[in-house]
């Protein structure tokens, strides 16, 4: 199986409550606000990690969330609460299943991508005096989490694949090298999709895949080529089989040569990617001139192995070989990663008119409408005041919004009041 997949929800921590609290001491009968800020919420933060392997872990368990900020108090700020870390494969891609749209690829070791942040803590009343409000009674509200429903897919990233001609005995040997169980037989295309195994060397391991068969115009999309260049573009180092007895009886070589350029024709990128050469099927070297063949792919100027990957001759060395170039590959790999990835999200907003009255959309509006004390008159006014700011309520007078309309934002309903 080379795609697992897993759907789950994952919840950031709310904000918690500003506090709307004033000053108090002997003999200071009438102290000033004196709130602090609620704390921040935690968020859900997803981890590539290259010791993992699949994404079983999360297929017993749906929901995953933060931990809330808390409340503030007089004088004393609310905690944060704790992030909730989820470790994935490298390779998880990550997408909003929404709108279907891919959020990340975390194709890196250490990657770091905030699927859902927490909630930001609220504001307490110390903020909110100014010359004519100076001793405001009302708090801000912790923002409310984010609550997201995701598809985790781990695709396919091993150190090594296996390429060739379909039938080249590419199964045959990652089954012989891993403990990998392949689909096997005597017919082009056997393997449709990749097959992953660990091969262990020493006490060393590399992840190593069976890559579905090619056919010449792959790069155009014939036969399973387009699958396979897609695969291939993850891996560090290609081990190129040829079947050094066809049963067809055509020209190893020139079979070789099909894949290179087929390699060629899809990426440069691709082409120069470190490989070996593995002469497979040495079992049955009654059947031609070995030696011969083995001198005709050395003038490549690429490493060649005789192997069998029915009975394992020469497939020892072939590993070393390949894990020495995959090694090789990690130290040229200098790529810098971003500690810390954010999703993005877009303050724009929207007034809709509707039969019944008007409809304000965009987060940014709804979550500030979340984050008010709407049991408070004064914060219900300082919350016109800060859509009049932004250019809301100026919107609903041009769309010809009257006192006594309904204005919904998102969960709640109010009348239009024009306070002006």
């Amino acid at each position: 199986m080379f795609l697992d997949e897993v759907e789950i929800r994952v919840e950031s921590g709310k904000g918690g409550d500003g506090a709307a609290t004033f000053h108090r001491e002997k003999h200071v009968p009438l102290g000033g606000p004196n709130g602090n800020d609620g704390g921040r919420g935690g968020d859900i933060v997803l981890i590539a990690d290259r010791h993992l392997t699949t994404l079983y872990n999360y297929r017993g368990r749906k929901g995953y969330r933060a931990e809330d900020g808390a409340y503030a108090k007089a004088n004393q700020t609310g905690k944060d609460g704790k992030s909730l870390e989820l470790k994935v494969p490298v390779g998880t891609v990550v997408t909003d299943l929404h709108d279907m749209t891919v959020l990340v690829d975390l194709s890196a070791d250490g990657m770091r991508y905030v699927v859902s942040e927490g909630g930001k803590g609220g504001l307490g009343n110390l903020h909110f005096t100014n010359s004519v409000r100076q001793a405001p009674s009302f708090a801000q509200k912790g923002a409310p989490p984010e609550v997201l429903d995701i598809r985790l897919e781990l695709k396919m990233l091993a150190d090594a694949g296996l390429i060739g001609m379909p039938n080249a005995g590419k199964s045959t040997l990652l089954s012989q090298c891993t403990a990998a169980k392949p689909k096997i037989g005597d017919y082009p295309f056997t393997t449709i999709i990749p097959n992953l195994g660990v091969a262990a060397i020493g006490d060393r391991s590399f992840v190593i895949a069976d890559l579905p068969g090619l056919i010449e115009g792959a790069s155009e999309g014939h036969g399973l080529g387009d699958q396979f260049l897609k695969h291939t573009e993850r891996t560090k180092v290609l081990v190129h089989l040829v079947d050094a007895f066809p049963l067809d009886e055509t020209d190893p070589f020139t079979n070789y040569e099909t894949i290179e350029n087929e390699l060629k024709n899809s990426s440069e990128a691709l082409y120069n990617r470190p490989r070996v050469i593995a002469l497979n099927k040495a079992d049955l070297e009654s059947l031609g001139d070995l030696p011969a063949l083995v001198k005709q792919f050395e003038a490549t100027g690429r490493e060649v192995f005789v192997i069998s990957g029915a009975t394992g001759q020469g497939v020892e060395p072939l590993l070393w070989a390949t894990l020495k170039k995959i090694d090789e590959a990690a130290d040229q790999d200098t790529e810098e990663v971003a500690p810390v990835l954010r999703a993005k999200h877009s303050d724009a907003w929207d007034v809709i008119k509707f039969s019944g009255g008007f409809e304000l959309t965009g987060r940014r509006i709804t979550r500030l409408v979340s984050m008010t004390n709407l049991k408070s008159s004064e914060a219900v006014h300082y919350l016109h005041l800060r859509l009049q700011t932004i250019g809301v309520i100026n919107k609903l007078k041009k769309m010809g919004a009257k006192e006594g309309d309904r204005v919904v934002i998102g969960d709640f309903e109010f009348r239009y009041v024009d306070w002006e």
